[in-house]
């Protein structure tokens, strides 16, 4: 049973190829360009784009699932292109904002929503793996850890479970292998409640030195994301503030469940990711 993996270089991509291998599975990793693909042998490495569809049956030719991340552009022929091939099972890194009532209409779940819908129907099985906040989102951090020792941030208390993406690329392998999809579709966290400012000093702990938290109000952390689009920003400061005012909504056992073990603490992702922020 060939699997591809789309996005195959990215930080769960990666994990899901390597584990892969681990278990003996036929795996075939998609890039953009071939020129940077650097997997280990015994990966078959093909070149395509979900956004240009002809790309997708010479990728898709004899493959029996796919992983891939959620991306509405591209979602649509990518659906009829896998059904076409005989592809039976999609899994699709999606996100955990489409479990929350309150984030419903979001641009960042409205587009993890869109994409789920379009392939919905397209004719292989669809299972969506939901992780809610990723540990890997601390890397936004590591400029200012480096260069001058400080993190600005908006809400420092604002609590979250954050997830290591070897844990959610496990979580997406047992969605591959036929776990049930309500265990491995439902709302995916870690298992440790952290304060942004406990993170941060993480962080600190694991490159040996001293990093210092800057309180900022929404004003300046809206001039902090700059280019970004306004809703998106929006979505991000209501999610974090959100952090701030309810307990419990933010933790789920599902990681456990599906693993057969606990979640990654975020201090292992602070010391793997430790040459990041030096």
């Amino acid at each position: 049973m060939t699997t591809l993996v789309i996005g195959a270089r990215g930080a769960v991509g990666r994990h899901v190829v390597d584990g892969l291998l681990a278990a003996g599975t036929p795996v075939r990793a998609s890039v953009r360009d071939l020129a940077k693909a650097d997997f280990a042998p015994g990966v078959d490495v093909v070149q395509a784009d979900l956004t240009q569809p002809d790309t997708l049956p010479a990728a898709l030719d004899g493959v029996d699932q796919v992983f891939l991340y959620a991306e509405p552009s591209g979602a649509a022929d990518f659906g009829k292109a896998a059904s076409a091939a005989g592809v039976e099972r999609v899994v699709l890194l999606s996100s955990g904002s489409v479990l929350v009532p309150w984030a419903t209409s979001n641009p960042i779940t409205v587009e993890h929503r869109t994409t789920e819908e379009l392939l919905a129907g397209s004719g292989p099985e669809l299972v969506a793996v939901r992780p809610l906040v990723l540990a890997n989102n601390a890397r936004n951090w590591a400029w200012s850890i480096r260069s001058e020792r400080v993190v600005r941030l908006v809400y420092p208390g604002s609590v979250s479970a954050p997830i290591h993406e070897r844990d959610i690329a496990e979580v997406a392998l047992a969605a591959l292998s036929g776990t049930d999809p309500r265990e491995v579709s439902a709302l995916l966290t870690g298992s440790e409640p952290l304060t942004l400012r406990d993170q941060v000093g993480l962080i600190g702990a694991a490159i040996g030195a001293s990093v210092t938290v800057e309180e900022i109000d929404e004003a300046r952390a809206r001039e902090m994301f700059g280019v970004g689009e306004p809703e998106t920003v929006e979505a991000i400061l209501h999610f974090v503030r959100r952090g701030t005012e309810e307990s419990g909504w933010f933790r789920t056992d599902v990681a456990e469940r599906v693993l057969g073990r606990p979640p990654l603490r975020f201090a292992v992702w602070a010391r793997e990711h430790a040459a990041e922020f030096r």
